[in-house]
């Protein structure tokens, strides 16, 4: 039973309408307003679900804004109610509650008035929350199951879009690895570990030397070994490229259609592991266009693999010392090689962010892309030099027979001016289409460096060039190089120029200095590191490894 209403409540009042709260002007009522708030507080500023609250004995606020709705039920002009943002409130056409229409306010309901007795049942819109249980609206006791309905489909709908943003970034990435030829790897099967002058280990190789552990090096991919497998058609003898002291070279095909050449490093190789750490720890800081880029790495068990660029021309050797392919190098394109061999090797030494020397810079470690450019490779002998250092000292000697510098082959010393050593003799090699210690009919010297000197003195040094040659060439341009040539090969390597000197040289007009006796036949003084030498002519090699 509701308490007995004074004459303040019987005075008309407005309800008006703030998000789905209402503000009384006038006085408070128990049956539409909680009791805590105070006179004309917005209970509900945010808006929210909404439902309708049965006032019972009500007089009808003012119709000017009323929207009359004919032949419908009660209950369905409720549902048409809280279909409409619009509608606040809707009572029974009829006020005997027996026929059918309803009418429905939109905006404030002006002049209301509850009675003690009389009047009609009159729905007003609130929030949900300020629904009673004992609420008699049809609405209200639906309006939980309402709410919970839309919940349910919001989180599917936000579950839906998330799972669908996954999926797409997940295809993305595999997208944009396949493209690029960095297959997914399983660790497990390829692990490599290493940074800069740290060691590789293999949990799988138990029996390879311990070293340091290390993290990974970001710049690198780890092959999966059936990836590998796959691309060589599981290394067969049709795709091998070329074998070398430290094992073989094979070309592949990833999934993606890109070309690779896997170098696969000998089990039975002693050094195969200390080569494996040299040439990734080096060539996995370097990025020239003169050096050939390194893709990844692959340790499984006790193999061993680098895998680069595939270049389609293979090697310089293939060649300037091929009878037939040899024509197809004219001066042009052999002078664009040599500076491009050059412009890395002064990279290596001067512009990188390591100082390395090579130790085995050769025409078989020269490759040459599609377009010919030549790209220095095989990092495998490399050594490290810290930014002041100028020489290093080394008790195995390794290296190619006729590119050795004589500081090097006798005494293990070897430097920067070592490698400009070996520049000089591919530069001849590269003129002439003549490897260095190939014999030459004629000649009193016992190999290319020597003939060369001899023609120089006799005033004929244009008679080294490559008979092959067919398109003219400029004469004063061989003979520079020729003078190069000579001047990097001198006995000592103070009297040699530097890198930077030799670009200096090709790039320039400037007067060549005459160059002194070349190193052609190595005098070796020491007699306390004699033994075990071998002899070839009055060349003395001590503790030497060739490839």
């Amino acid at each position: 039973m509701s308490p007995p209403l004074s004459d303040e409540q019987r005075l008309p009042f407005i309800l008006r309408r703030c998000g789905l709260g209402w503000v009384t002007h006038g006085v408070r009522f128990p049956q539409i307003m909680p009791p805590s708030p105070p006179l004309g507080l917005i209970l509900h500023p945010k808006r929210r679900a909404s439902g309708l609250l049965t006032l019972e004995n009500v007089k009808r606020p003012d119709t000017s804004k009323v929207v009359v709705i004919n032949g419908l039920s009660l209950e369905t002009c409720e549902k048409e109610c809280l279909r409409s943002c619009n509608c606040t409130a809707y009572a029974s056409a009829n006020i005997s509650e027996g026929g059918s229409g309803c009418l429905a306010w939109h905006g404030d309901l002006m002049d209301t008035r509850i009675f003690s007795a009389g009047g009609q049942d009159f729905y007003i819109r609130v929030d949900v929350r300020e629904l009673g249980t004992n609420n008699t609206s049809i609405y209200a006791k639906k309006s939980k199951g309402f709410v919970a309905t839309k919940r349910f489909r919001a989180i599917i709908v936000v579950s839906g879009v998330l799972i669908l943003f996954g999926i797409s970034f997940f295809a993305y990435w595999f997208a944009e690895r396949k493209r690029k030829g960095k297959p997914i790897v399983t660790l497990s099967l390829c692990q490599c570990k290493l940074t800069l002058g740290a060691n590789i280990t293999s949990e799988e190789s138990p029996e390879e030397e311990k070293l340091e552990e290390s993290r990974p090096h970001p710049d690198l991919t780890f092959f999966d070994i059936r990836t590998l497998v796959t691309a060589t058609d599981n290394f067969s003898a049709t795709n091998m490229l070329g074998q070398g002291g430290f094992g073989s070279v094979y070309k592949g095909k990833l999934a993606n259609e890109q070309e690779i050449a896997v170098k696969r490093l000998s089990k039975r190789s002693a050094q195969g592991m200390h080569e494996f750490k040299s040439e990734v720890t080096v060539i996995v800081k370097l990025q020239h266009r003169n050096l050939v880029r390194l893709l990844g790495c692959c340790i499984h068990e006790e193999e061993k693999m680098l895998i680069y660029e595939y270049l389609p021309n293979k090697s310089l050797d293939d060649f300037i010392f091929d009878s037939t392919r040899r024509a197809h190098l004219d001066w042009s394109k052999r002078f664009e090689i040599v500076n491009g061999i050059a412009r890395g090797i002064l990279y290596l030494h001067q512009d990188s962010r390591l100082k390395i020397i090579h130790r085995d810079l050769k025409a078989s470690n020269v490759l040459l892309d599609a377009s010919k450019n030549p790209k220095i490779s095989d990092f495998g002998m490399a050594k490290l030099f810290v930014e002041d250092q100028i020489q290093a000292n080394t008790n195995g000697v390794v290296g190619t027979y006729g590119y050795m510098a004589p500081e090097y082959a006798m005494q293990g010393l070897y430097s920067t001016k070592s490698e400009v050593f070996c520049f000089g003799v591919l530069l001849l090699e590269i003129i002439s289409s003549r490897k260095n210690t190939e014999c030459i009919n004629g000649s009193q010297f016992p190999n290319l460096i020597g003939h060369v000197w001899e023609l120089w003195n006799d005033g004929r040094v244009l008679d080294i060039v490559d008979p092959a040659q067919c398109q003219p060439f400029s004469t004063d341009e061989v003979s520079r190089c020729i003078n190069i040539g000579l001047l990097c090969v001198q006995e000592a390597a103070t009297e040699r120029p530097t890198m930077s000197d030799v670009i200096f040289m090709l790039a320039n007009e400037t007067t060549l200095p005459p160059p002194n006796t070349p190193a052609i036949i190595f005098h070796y003084a020491d007699s306390s590191k004699s033994s075990g030498a071998v002899s070839w002519n009055r060349v003395s090699i001590t503790a030497v490894e060739a490839r």
